[in-house]
């Protein structure tokens, strides 16, 4: 079984980290400042932030499992 069909078969679980993503962020952006220009800022940086560092897990992890 080749890696992209390993990723075409967890396709609808990966779209259930979007959500997950936001959620996070804003729950903890908004526990830290009150108004909600700073919470809503921090929160899209922190998504991006989450967002950007589990895509690179991935693809570390996706190219060392390549040839497995």
């Amino acid at each position: 079984m080749n890696a992209w069909s390993l990723l075409a078969q967890s396709e609808n679980i990966l779209w259930y980290i979007l959500p997950l993503a936001v959620g996070i962020s804003l729950v903890y952006s908004a526990s830290r400042y009150e108004e909600t220009d700073s919470v809503l800022r921090r929160a899209m940086r922190l998504f991006f932030q989450i967002t950007i560092f589990m895509f690179v897990v991935f693809s570390v992890l996706w190219v060392l499992s390549y040839r497995l």
